[in-house]
């Protein structure tokens, strides 16, 4: 297997490849970077449950490239959109400095910390982060859901607002989250470290059932959560905060100080 792929699921891995039915030489590329397989007919396409495809014709310069799973029971493809759809309205309309989130991180005032997003998946809390002045890095250990992130920034930079954002306010790290902690430089530790670890599989749960499905499969339960916890706390500078779902339980190891809940949420506060 390429080490590219050391942190994904072995499982997950033989059963991707890329989609390469409309001769993109973008499909070539990716699958060279990614050292994984080509399908250029129907039938070698079926062969694979996950699919990394451009949701386009290949001429088509801002076409996203999505993880589609092809039992067709999955949902919509996996992709990375931060210009419309619901990100476009979290944007515009998600509360500001006002939301749970944002007052988790301490987004206060003129406040704007430098938060590392340890566990990036598709992007979405760190790029609201992002656009309300803070400084974000996102690392993603996954090297597919980091393609996604990639392929997402790269189309937001087509948006003369979005641009400014991601320019000046993001940064993508395709790494294990606990390396890039444990090897951060004392003059570059952030100010927050965010965790948002995989919530334990729910059968019947809907969510999981499209859209998270595909990403689980992609990066794993997040079994090492309770160690990246533990760098967090050794890197950070003022506070980790860890998502979680309002009713789960803590994570293993130190007692956060406090929350901030929402309808759903609970972000639980570990001041260092």
């Amino acid at each position: 297997m390429n080490p590219v792929f050391e942190n994904v699921t072995t499982r997950a891995v033989s059963q991707l490849a890329i989609d390469a039915r409309n001769g993109s030489k973008c499909s070539r590329k990716l699958a060279l970077r990614l050292g994984l397989p080509l399908c250029q007919s129907d039938q070698d396409c079926d062969a694979f449950t996950y699919l990394l495809t451009w949701l386009a014709d290949s001429d088509d310069a801002c076409a996203p490239l999505a993880l589609r799973d092809t039992s067709g029971d999955s949902g919509n493809p996996l992709w990375v959109d931060f210009i419309g759809g619901k990100m476009g309205h979290r944007r515009r309309f998600g509360g500001g400095r006002n939301q749970p989130l944002t007052r988790a991180m301490g987004l206060k005032g003129s406040a704007n910390p430098f938060i590392v997003d340890a566990t990036a998946g598709l992007g979405r809390d760190g790029f609201v982060l992002a656009s309300l002045g803070a400084r974000v890095t996102l690392l993603e250990r996954s090297p597919v859901m980091a393609a996604l992130l990639a392929d997402g920034l790269d189309r937001a930079r087509q948006h003369d607002e979005i641009r400014l954002i991601v320019d000046k306010h993001l940064q993508l790290v395709n790494i294990d989250a606990r390396q890039w902690l444990q090897q951060c430089p004392a003059q570059e530790r952030p100010d927050v470290v965010y965790l948002d670890p995989m919530y334990p599989h729910r059968s019947k749960s809907a969510l999981v059932k499209k859209e998270m499905r595909a990403l689980r499969a992609m990066v794993g339960d997040d079994g090492d959560a309770p160690a990246l916890l533990a760098a967090a706390l050794d890197c950070a500078k003022n506070r980790v905060v860890v998502k979680r779902p309002r009713g789960a339980p803590l994570l293993a190891g130190p007692k956060p100080s406090g929350d901030i809940t929402s309808k759903n949420t609970r972000y639980d506060l570990y001041p260092c």
